[in-house]
């Protein structure tokens, strides 16, 4: 991924934490014919001290499992917040009128090798984990046990799960961190007064309060 140097974030924790709070990934792994794409639910896991695993599953008809464990390079690719940025929002778009628009956003791409994860008690528990993760704060969260035994046991037999070892992650923070704090400013104000700009406008304050 091309990351101008301004934009780029490597702080392991950023970048974990950013995988957690997406939760949704596109799989991408070379095939035969062609590369195969999929778009999936995950939960990031710490493995040892610096190492770090992404699981998930597809339904069995889905042939991208069949590609695990050949060693083919993939990459999960995590879509993280993202907004249009208009130049009306810069204080120097008033001062001499150089602007042009840009869109802002967080992508972070997770490379490694896909693994089958085909023990039932393994795949039992990254269901688990994946619903807790996501129904936790509920008043009356939905756990996996709630249902029939039986019928999870027959949805469990219809997916597979997968494994990715990560071997390398990369970060874009693209907020126009390279701008002056006057035109940020407006771009924050701006991004909280649009329809579905507020996330955007949280994470480039959140790099403010960093300076």
């Amino acid at each position: 991924m091309y990351v101008p140097r301004q934009f780029r974030e490597e702080r392991p924790e950023i970048l974990a934490q950013a995988m957690r709070d997406i939760g949704f990934a596109a799989l991408v792994t070379p095939a035969p014919e062609g590369l195969q794409v999929s778009h999936l639910p995950t939960v990031l896991k710490a493995e040892g001290p610096d190492g770090w695993c992404l699981e998930t599953h597809l339904a069995r008809p889905n042939p991208h499992w069949q590609l695990a464990g050949r060693g083919a390079p993939s990459v999960a690719i995590f879509g993280g917040p993202q907004a249009y940025v208009s130049p009306g929002w810069y204080a120097s778009k008033r001062e001499h009128g150089k602007v042009v628009p840009t869109w802002n956003y967080i992508a972070v791409h997770a490379h490694g090798t896909l693994e089958l994860m085909e023990d039932a008690d393994q795949l039992r528990s990254h269901l688990e984990d994946l619903t807790r993760a996501h129904e936790a704060g509920r008043e009356h969260p939905w756990d996996v046990s709630d249902a029939p035994a039986e019928f999870v046991a027959g949805l469990t037999r219809a997916i597979v799960g997968l494994r990715l070892r990560v071997q390398r992650v990369e970060g874009a923070w693209k907020l126009i961190q390279h701008r002056s704090e006057a035109d940020r400013l407006g771009t924050i104000a701006g991004l909280d007064a649009e329809p579905g700009g507020q996330a955007v406008a949280a994470a480039m304050r959140a790099l403010e309060a960093a300076r």
